[in-house]
């Protein structure tokens, strides 16, 4: 049986100043380096060595791998505070701050004025477990690593095997279930995060903390990034604004790869496999990826390709519902005594056949798929940089992004009938470059924080058939100061952002537009405290000021969207949206509970909404883009409790209420009351696995009564779920088997965030497979 709990016992090597070189150990003249490596070692409870440990230095992006001893190894590691986090399957992460910094005693022999021994100190780190797969340190909150019980936001993630288990292609269906987090879906290709009852440009998603720019505003469009490309995803419940500028007025969704690897405990190349599929689509998937270290290269390159038929429910299957995609990346990193460079490309490829509105399903061998095809292209070139100077860390992010995106649709013939040849509706393409500079000071000091500047150039271009928005040329830059003063404890938190934009949009016949330009300029605040009345309880409270400027949708958008079946027309005279949001929450966490009880407040002035005018443009009902003074409030409650070594139970609830103030009505598309409910086994040993887990989830849907005017309405329901699974190795290669069962009993329902809802059932049974080796 493995064990759950384990410590790490690092010995550091503390750098010696060069003032030593002129001290009775170094005669005058002799340069002694500092000393620049950190070592240590994983064991479990009984002190026992852990192998195949990945231990990452987080502000430097590195990551090694424990060997036989449990042993590992940093070299290059300039004077600094780090986070060192540890994880394991089968084993929680864990986390702990070192320091390799200066005034300490260090002995040193020198030879021929050549260094030959250091005395290093021993720095010793005791961890024990705590709720499995929790997450101990989050980046996306501060944008720096801190300890997640001291995030001045309310944060969320998802991470390591258990997003793995997941098998989602939509990066929102595999966050989905986390608490105050749901999926508006179009089928199961496609689903956009909601966050507290708010989506779409509201919600920004990051790809390792790099702005995802694409047309994933409109309603079948989803995030560009295939959520197995992601070691963590981490979600900021509530604006974000001082910290990420516009389109973060709902929260924050931060998709974070594995570091690189790093060569210091020697130069290594390993290769991984991956078989995936799932029953109730035929789905299959292919997973290639291989990483490796040399010298101070550190390397990795993944591709994943995925097809799937069509969506089946309990009355039957969903014609034109198929998808296919090939997503993948490659990345490089340089670690030197500075610090780390990486380069990384990402790829994301996607065809996403899409059900018509009043379509119902068809049996068998019922005829043609006919419909749209939604295809999506984006390629990203990524540089993130992190580097020690002196007491500061400087991070420069910088990134091009190109996405495009079409749909096409078949041609009908004089009667009607499907020609056979496509024809393309629109087809859209965004170039964005962006860069951020951030500055990160006082690590580990009682005043700590990032100054940061953000900037951004974009070009949209209009192409095919119909134009849909015009093109258009956006500039935007920001700059923002987050600051933390500790007093035992308390924490007070602090924050203020500038942002300026400028669009200019070309005159357009089609959509009935001359040339149209308008700046912008917001400002964004927050203060915060955080208070630890005793060990295991946190305290905390925060109130902000957001911002989210209009879509060019939302302001010049005068056209048809087959796939959404309404003709769609835009206010360019919108004004931005400015929120102003209240929240709190009390956190508890120790070696067997980990609990969290959190509500908030959003006030949204000039919420844009789209809402039918009653007209028609042909056979399409005409919709307008209007404003409002919206508020929304609401909560979530979670605990995760371990009574025993090899039991997890789990459970979530979360609820909002959102309310047009200007009609006194229920805004739309805001999700029911939810409450999950897990209990898993882990850790099982059987003698022929190392390691096995089984689990059961329920998931219960209230009705939602507080219906839209514009709303579609759904009874309750309530969903069950199973999933195993066995890990073991072959030879000196790992091998592991998943399977997970969603909608156990095939139950006949309609999520209430379904876009399908109106005219079909959502996925009937399914399950998924998983199997995977490391070479």
């Amino acid at each position: 049986m493995l064990s759950f709990a384990f410590a790490a016992i690092a010995t550091l090597a503390i750098p010696v100043q060069p003032a030593l070189a002129h001290n009775d150990s170094a005669p005058a003249g002799v340069s002694i380096p500092a000393v620049d490596s950190l070592r240590g070692q994983v064991v479990d409870s009984t002190g026992g060595a852990l192998r195949g440990v990945q231990v990452t230095l987080v502000e430097l992006a590195r990551r090694v791998t424990t060997d036989q001893r449990g042993a590992f190894v940093f070299s290059d590691v300039p004077p600094g505070r780090y986070t060192l986090v540890a994880r394991r399957v089968g084993y929680a992460a864990v986390s702990s701050a070192v320091r390799l910094g200066t005034g300490s005693v260090v002995t040193v022999t020198v030879v021929d004025h050549t260094v030959v021994r250091r005395v290093e100190p021993t720095f010793e780190i005791q961890m024990s477990r705590l709720a499995t797969n929790i997450e101990p340190v989050v980046v996306t909150a501060t944008r720096d690593a801190t300890d997640v019980d001291r995030s001045p936001f309310p944060v969320e993630q998802l991470s390591g095997d258990r997003l793995q288990r997941e098998q989602s292609f939509s990066l929102s269906g595999a966050i989905d279930g986390l608490a105050g987090v749901h999926n508006l879906t179009t089928g199961q290709q496609i689903g956009k995060p909601v966050i507290r009852g708010l989506s779409g440009a509201r919600v920004l998603v990051l790809d390792d903390g790099h702005r995802l720019e694409d047309y994933s505003w409109s309603d079948e469009d989803g995030p560009s990034i295939d959520a197995r490309l992601a070691q963590r995803v981490e979600v900021i419940r509530g604006p974000a604004s001082i910290l990420y500028g516009s389109d973060a007025i709902g929260g924050v969704i931060n998709a974070v790869p594995a570091a690189l690897p790093d060569a210091s405990g020697g130069n290594f190349v390993r290769s991984t496999a991956e078989l995936t599929g799932a029953t109730n689509n035929r789905e299959g998937g292919l997973l290639l990826g291989a990483e490796g270290a040399h010298s101070r290269i550190g390397w990795r390159a993944t591709a994943i390709a995925r097809f799937s038929e069509d969506m089946n429910t309990p009355d039957g299957k969903l014609e034109n519902t198929k998808y296919s995609s090939v997503t993948g990346e490659a990345a490089a990193a340089y670690h030197s005594s500075r610090g780390t460079s990486t380069l990384r490309y990402a790829r994301y490829g996607c065809e996403c056949h899409l059900l018509e509105a009043n379509e119902p399903p068809k049996p068998e061998g019922g005829g043609e798929e006919e419909g749209p095809e939604r295809k999506a292209s984006d390629d990203r070139v990524q540089y993130t940089g992190n580097y020690v100077l002196g007491k500061f860390r400087f991070e420069p992010k910088l990134q091009w992004q190109r996405h495009g995106l079409a749909e096409v649709s078949d041609e009908l013939g004089p009667g009607g009938e499907p020609t056979g040849t496509e024809s393309e509706v629109f087809n859209l393409l965004l170039n964005t470059t962006t860069a951020d500079l951030l500055l990160h000071h006082g690590e580990g000091g009682k005043v700590h924080g990032t100054l940061g500047i953000a900037g951004e150039y974009q070009t949209s271009d209009s192409r095919g058939i119909i134009p849909l928005v015009p093109d258009a040329r956006l500039t935007s830059g920001g700059l923002f100061g987050f600051e933390q003063i500790d007093f035992g404890k308390v924490s007070l938190t602090a924050a203020a952002r500038g942002d300026a934009n400028s669009l200019h949009a070309d005159a357009n016949a089609e959509l009935g537009l001359t040339d149209q330009s308008r700046s912008t300029s917001a400002f964004s605040g927050d203060v915060g405290v955080i208070v630890r009345p005793a060990r295991d309880l946190a305290l905390t409270a925060n109130v902000g000021r957001a911002w989210r400027s209009p879509t060019l949708f939302e302001l010049f958008a005068n056209g048809p969207r087959l796939g959404e079946a309404r003709y769609e027309i835009g206010d360019p005279t919108l004004d931005p949206e400015t929120s102003l949001n209240l929240d709190g929450s009390i956190r508890y966490g120790n070696q067997r509970v980990r609990a969290e009880i959190a509500g908030f407040h959003n006030r949204i002035d000039d919420f844009i909404y789209i809402a039918p005018t009653g007209e028609q443009q042909g056979t399409l009902d005409v919709y307008r883009y209007e404003h409002a003074l919206a508020t929304l409030y609401g909560g979530e409650a979670s605990v995760d409790v371990d009574p025993t070594r090899m039991l997890t139970l789990r459970a979530r609830y979360d609820m909002v209420r959102g309310t047009n103030e200007d009609t006194d009505e229920p805004l739309p598309l805001i999700a029911p009351p939810r409450t999950t409910l897990e209990a898993e086994l882990h850790g099982v040993a059987l003698g022929w696995a190392d390691n096995a887990h089984a689990g059961l989830d329920v998931e219960i849907n209230a009705k939602q009564t507080h219906l839209g005017p514009f709303d579609t309405g759904t009874d309750g329901y309530t969903l069950l779920g199973l999933e195993a699974g066995i890990a073991r190795r072959l030879g000196s290669r790992p091998i592991r088997f998943d399977v997970r069962v969603r909608n156990l009993t095939d139950k006949a329902y309609k999520s209430f965030l379904s876009r399908y809802k109106s005219f079909a059932l959502d996925p009937g049974r399914n399950v998924l497979l998983r199997l995977s080796m490391d070479f």
